[in-house]
């Protein structure tokens, strides 16, 4: 097993008890890119140097810093920093850089999911921890619940949720760090440019039976990465000397714009072919029956709309006539 991230107490109220925080994802990437010198083919390789090298008045302007010799600095004033020595972050009293107080439970649907940032695995540091560790777990299994704490470690104290993984009766509790509020921009500023507009029952219809035939169980694994997959190829064609893929551009509908309603009926005849050798014949009938019933509503409000038009033009058109009479 790989190296707890941290480690420390896990605190609600006068409980307490240890564990271990652990990553939850690595990168799984396998290609690799380094820096080269388009003319020598050579790696680039980067140094720090004091900015006066750069700017050509140091005298050993090739000496690279070493990183024993860089502490952090605040500029307080315009080139005045105050240096700050790693032994004096190390000092500082912070309490959840050891530990971990659960201060609130709430409901897991009460946090949105924009929040959520980077997901780790917690589990007891120590035998004699597990009892405390699976009773809290458990209790906050039966009451749906998850606790809001917070943890320092990576330069910074974040807001943390802690929530029961697994099943019911064996798995662990997962970390995730949270954003701030202030780190999440107002959605009003970009949300409230959506025109209102009144919808049409028979396209949102429509559309909740086309989500309900695309909706499937959530299978992680069945997802790959589209771009790493295309790079892979750009390398392999470039090894073997071969024509480079190219991006094709994407298939724009010909003819004239069909409406939403027409679109919508289309997507549901597709899917009803895509799915024909694996869906039932009664649901099959069901979803082309309302097909069907929302091209007659909307053929039969387009011939009421034809027809009122043509009504209100035949009335105009006598009414001229009278007046001219």
């Amino acid at each position: 097993m790989a190296r707890p991230y941290w480690s420390g107490q896990i605190q609600i109220s006068l409980v307490s008890f240890g564990v271990h925080l652990f990553v939850a994802t690595e990168s799984r990437s396998e290609l690799h890119f380094h820096q080269i010198d388009r003319h020598t083919g050579e790696r680039v390789r980067h140094q720090k140097v004091l900015a006066s090298a750069l700017e050509g008045s140091a005298d050993e302007a090739d000496d690279p810093v070493e990183r024993s010799q860089i502490v952090k600095g605040y500029e307080y004033a315009k080139g005045q920093y105050l240096q700050i020595e790693p032994e004096e972050i190390a000092q500082l009293r912070v309490p959840s850089r050891h530990t971990m107080e659960i201060t609130q439970f709430v409901d897991a649907a009460s946090i949105n999911p924009a929040y959520y940032e980077k997901p780790y695995f917690v589990v007891p540091s120590a035998d004699t921890q597990t009892e405390a560790f699976l009773t809290v777990r458990k209790a906050m299994l039966d009451t749906a619940k998850i606790g809001l704490s917070r943890i320092a470690f990576g330069g910074r104290e974040h807001l943390v949720a802690l929530a029961p993984a697994g099943e019911q009766s064996t798995g662990g509790i997962m970390a995730y760090t949270l954003r701030y509020a202030s780190e999440l921009r107002n959605p009003q500023a970009y949300f409230s440019e959506i025109k209102k507009q009144s919808l049409e029952q028979d396209s949102l219809a429509l559309a909740k039976e086309l989500i309900q035939r695309k909706s499937a169980s959530f299978r992680p694994e069945t997802f790959i990465d589209g771009y790493e997959t295309a790079l892979k190829e750009l390398v392999d064609a470039k090894l073997k000397h071969q024509p480079l893929p190219k991006e094709t551009a994407p298939k724009r509908p010909q003819g004239k714009v069909i409406s939403l309603m027409d679109a919508l009926r289309h997507s549901m005849a597709t899917e009803a072919d895509a799915t024909s050798s694996s869906t039932p014949a009664r649901k099959r009938s069901a979803g082309l029956k309302l097909v069907k019933n929302a091209a007659k509503s909307s053929e039969t409000k387009s011939s009421a709309k034809t027809a009122a038009t043509k009504t209100a033009k035949s009335s105009s058109s006598k009414s001229g006539k009278r007046k001219s009479a």
